[in-house]
């Protein structure tokens, strides 16, 4: 297998673990700690809540090593692109992590705390309240950086036609769209989970599964030229590309 082929097959099946772990984790594992708010105080579900945390944990470890073998690839026409893009993903991860650890945090306390006859029950409903706030923006804002990640890589991949145009015009369209929403999130004009959001969401979605897709079936498909970002036309061959 040539160097550029097995760098679009890591890519592409990184991309997928990201769906793949992130998925099931807040739409299953992490719901007991999210949906209760007495949960601190409760019999929990610490097994279920820490499995989901494992499953975020490995998002984000994928974010990054997205960023890290694409790198290679981006740097030899965009330097700039490439490490902007390893950047975004490394803080993305960060924020990720960030909230995976107040979610372990409210299980630590229900755990060697709530249990403690002399604990103050309002107390713990107050500091776990917002714990889950910390954890509630950390899902904002480290999945929200799907729209630098678009802008960045989709820019790359766009003009290189490394793979179909279709695919990063998916997230250049979706990128404005999160942005616009979470900024709203922000300002408290929407929800987090409303119908903008849900008119935002499916552009990126689908232009990181896509690619994910792309890169392990098709892997990428160089043209005979790349336009880099200054212009200049420069060879597309990839082969010396680890």
């Amino acid at each position: 297998m040539a160097p550029i082929r097995r760098t679009a097959l890591l890519a592409g099946a990184l991309y997928l673990i990201t769906f793949l772990a992130s998925i099931p984790a807040a739409a299953y594992f992490l719901l007991p700690v999210l949906d209760d708010p007495r949960y601190i105080l409760g019999p929990g579900q610490d097994a279920r809540v820490t499995i989901g945390a494992l499953l975020d944990i490995i998002n984000a470890l994928a974010c990054i090593g997205t960023a890290v073998v694409l790198y290679p690839v981006v740097r030899r026409t965009s330097p700039v692109l490439a490490l902007g893009f390893l950047a975004s993903r490394i803080l993305e991860a960060a924020i990720i992590v960030a909230g995976v650890m107040a979610l372990l945090a409210v299980v630590t306390l229900r755990r060697d705390v709530a249990g403690d006859p002399g604990a103050d029950a309002d107390s713990l409903l107050t500091v776990g309240a917002a714990l889950i706030a910390v954890r509630d923006w950390s899902f904002l804002f480290g999945p929200g950086l799907a729209v630098a990640n678009a802008l960045l890589l989709g820019t790359f991949m766009y003009r290189s036609r490394l793979v179909p145009r279709v695919i990063p015009l998916m997230g250049l369209i979706g990128a404005p769209l999160l942005l616009a929403s979470n900024l709203g999130t922000m300002f408290g004009i929407n929800e987090q989970l409303s119908v903008l959001s849900l008119v935002a969401v499916p552009g990126i979605f689908f232009w990181e599964l896509t690619l994910g897709i792309y890169l392990i079936v098709k892997g990428f498909t160089p043209p005979p030229t790349i336009t880099g970002v200054d212009g200049d036309r420069q060879p597309s061959s990839f082969a010396d590309v680890p």
